[in-house]
């Protein structure tokens, strides 16, 4: 009776610990299905951008297909690969799916890793890298086959009330002395750069866009955290679902 009794609690036990690795399995599936159609639609705007705004390029001279467009086909694809073995390894349970999801994700996370901490310990370095790059475009304004770039300024300037990279005399060397892009104006008007540096704006871009990123470190702090727990927790699911599919030797029937 004794022993009936002990197979009964190691049979409710072995039933409860498949129910709990059938959840896991349903959830991690969800999750990736989530996260392959957010891909999907990050691949299908940057495809859109590319196509019909590639006027829009990017204001680094020296990083020429650092482009909106491109950065969102980059991660929509990235995003849609990472989501695709987490949701066709969890369904199938197939090991060498979860176990290349496990791996991606890892890569990805220690790419993520060294990349912060490369930025950290040349931050002053990347600083002022980026702000001598963006002088460099700056003489590539109004020039033919750059309408991207000069777009590309024209809306930072008027959406971020700035003007040149630290100051209206960065344009110096592009327009001539007292003269700035349109863009600059407090009230644009046509002509509006010529010879008025009352009606220009004072603060630079580069100061205005780094102290507005810095005024929202909270919420980038957050929404950072959020992206290495969802990493975290999906290498751990795929590892626990891999390791019980190694040690039962079958899959678990929903």
């Amino acid at each position: 009776m004794h022993k009936k009794n002990r197979l009964r609690l190691e049979f409710q036990k072995c039933n409860m610990a498949r129910g709990c690795l059938c959840c896991l399995k349903y959830l991690m599936f969800l999750f990736n299905l989530i996260f392959w159609l957010c891909g999907c639609g990050l691949l299908g705007v940057g495809i859109w951008l590319s196509a019909t705004q590639g006027n829009f390029a990017t204001i680094s001279p020296s990083l020429p297909s650092l482009s909106a467009a491109n950065l969102l086909i980059a991660i929509g694809t990235i995003v849609m690969v990472v989501g695709f073995l987490g949701c066709l390894g969890a369904i199938k349970e197939n090991k060498c799916l979860l176990l290349s999801f496990f791996i991606v994700l890892l890569m990805i996370f220690f790419l993520e890793l060294i990349l912060v901490i490369l930025f950290f310990v040349y931050r002053t370095e990347v600083a002022e890298y980026a702000r001598e790059d963006l002088k460099i475009g700056l003489r590539l304004y109004g020039s033919e086959g750059n309408v991207g770039l000069t777009n590309a300024w024209n809306i930072i300037q008027t959406e971020y009330e700035c003007c040149g990279v630290d100051n209206s005399t960065d344009w110096e060397p592009v327009l001539g002395v007292n003269s700035v892009p349109d863009s600059c104006c407090e009230e644009y008007s046509k002509g509006c750069g010529q010879h008025t540096p009352s009606k220009w704006f004072v603060a630079g871009c580069y100061d205005k866009i780094v102290m507005l990123v810095e005024q929202q470190t909270v919420v980038l702090g957050t929404v950072a955290m959020s992206i290495v727990v969802i990493q975290i927790l999906g290498m751990a699911f795929s590892m626990t679902l891999f390791h019980q599919i190694s040690r039962s030797g079958k899959k678990y029937k929903a």
